[in-house]
């Protein structure tokens, strides 16, 4: 029994195995159909694709050949320079191709440019395309003052070298061949009248110590002691200083700029100052001179006349007591001449005193040197004295910087001038009780 049951269940699975086998195979060869089904749907669709229209064949058509472009013009180029580099001078500028560039500019409207900045409105005064040449009259204007301020002021010589080329005002100049590396002199101050100048200056000056040292140029008026010199005045030392600062100024500012109105009117006003000063002084010391000299002369009459009478009255005294016999009246009259007697001589004791107090003007103080005499008075230094010589050196130090720097005179505040007149104006006022 159990043997046919497991024959009976061997045969069962061998049938399942078989059917599976079976469904297996017909699954595959479905599979494969399949596959060659899709093949031969995408050949067919490759064969069948869309067919492409050829595209027509465009001739290009011939292209012109093309003409070479013109050569760019030559730029222009200062080549030479004709005469001195000097205000108030013409000179001549020859510039390479300068035809060519005319030819399409407007040349009329070249500046010089020196050190790389344009000399605005120095226009030409000659223009000569045809020989490339131009001609300047370099010359001070309002538009070009500052610069030539700067290219001239603070000078270390008689020239200096500068770069120079033309050209427009507002655009780059042209090239140059004196660059940098090959630089032209500028004339500061022409030798010739340099020279003149300087000997004409320096004569005056020598002329003008020489006087001041040995006279009473800028001295206190009146006659010296022999042997001594009178002390020296403020007042005239004042203007003696600003006399001098404007007129080596005016010189110099001339020889460099050539321009003669460069006197400012602040600066009239404060020589004004100055010169009032020196008369008011004058004034005063001269009413001082008129009074001590009518006292003196009062004083010396008086003792002439004491120095006379007081031998008389010993005369008279020794009259009456050469007498045997006095009456009263003799006896009261030789009293009253005994009294007169000795008050005249104490008057002339009392004269004499004042009179050695005090100097005739002739006489009046000898010279201490120059800075004593004009910081002191009869009492000592003084402030009043020392103020007005301070803003005098603040003010010329100012003025000579400025003539150095700018070539022009300072223009002085009316600020500043009225602070001037003041320090004057208190010197003045304190001259009225000053001793001399």
């Amino acid at each position: 029994m159990l043997l046919e049951k497991e024959s009976g269940g061997r045969a069962l699975i061998d049938e399942r195995i078989m059917k599976t086998i079976k469904q297996n195979e017909v699954a595959g060869f479905l599979l494969i159909c399949l596959l060659i089904f899709a093949v031969a749907n995408i050949r067919k669709a490759g064969a069948q694709g869309p067919s492409v229209t050829p595209t027509p064949t465009v001739t290009p058509s011939p292209t012109p050949a093309s003409s070479p472009a013109p050569a760019p013009p030559l730029a222009p180029k200062v080549i030479a320079v004709e005469g001195h580099l000097e205000l108030d001078e013409i000179v001549g500028v020859e510039v390479d191709h300068f035809s060519e560039w005319a030819a399409t500019h407007d040349a009329t409207k070249l500046v010089p440019f020196i050190n790389g900045r344009a000399v605005r409105g120095n226009y030409p005064e000659e223009i000569h395309p045809d020989r490339n040449r131009l001609h300047f009259h370099l010359e001070i204007k309002p538009q070009n003052k500052e610069l030539w301020n700067d290219l001239l002021g603070a000078p270390h010589g008689l020239s200096h070298s500068v770069t120079f080329t033309i050209g427009l005002e507002n655009e780059s100049p042209f090239d140059s061949k004196f660059n940098q590396s090959q630089p032209l002199p500028l004339t500061v101050i022409s030798p010739a009248y340099g020279v003149i100048c300087l000997l004409v200056v320096l004569f005056t000056l020598v002329l003008f110590v020489w006087l001041a040292r040995t006279t009473n140029l800028i001295r206190e008026p009146g006659t010296a002691v022999p042997g001594k010199l009178r002390p020296y005045n403020l007042g005239r030392t004042q203007m003696a200083f600003w006399f001098f600062l404007v007129y080596v100024s005016y010189t110099v500012i001339w020889l460099i700029t050539d321009s003669l109105d460069t006197i400012t009117p602040s600066l009239l006003g404060l020589m004004g100052i100055s010169a009032g000063t020196a008369l008011g002084e004058a004034l005063i010391d001269s009413g001082k001179d008129k009074a001590s000299s009518s006292q003196l002369q009062d004083l010396i009459a008086e003792k002439q006349s004491l120095e006379q009478g007081i031998p008389e009255f010993q005369s008279q005294v020794s009259a009456i007591n050469a007498k045997a016999t006095l009456t009263p009246d003799d006896t009261a009259n030789r009293d009253s001449l005994n009294r007169q007697l000795q008050d005249s001589r104490a008057r002339l004791a009392q004269l004499t005193q004042q009179l050695q107090t005090i100097n005739p003007p002739s006489t009046d103080g000898n010279s201490q040197g120059l800075l004593r005499d004009i910081l002191r008075d009869g009492s000592g230094y003084s402030f009043h004295r020392f103020q007005i010589f301070a803003w005098t050196i603040v003010l010329g130090l100012i003025f000579v910087s400025s003539v150095y720097n700018n070539l022009s005179m300072p223009e002085f505040s009316t600020t500043l001038l009225g602070l001037m007149g003041i320090s004057s104006g208190t010197y003045i006022g304190f001259k009225f009780p000053e001793q001399k």
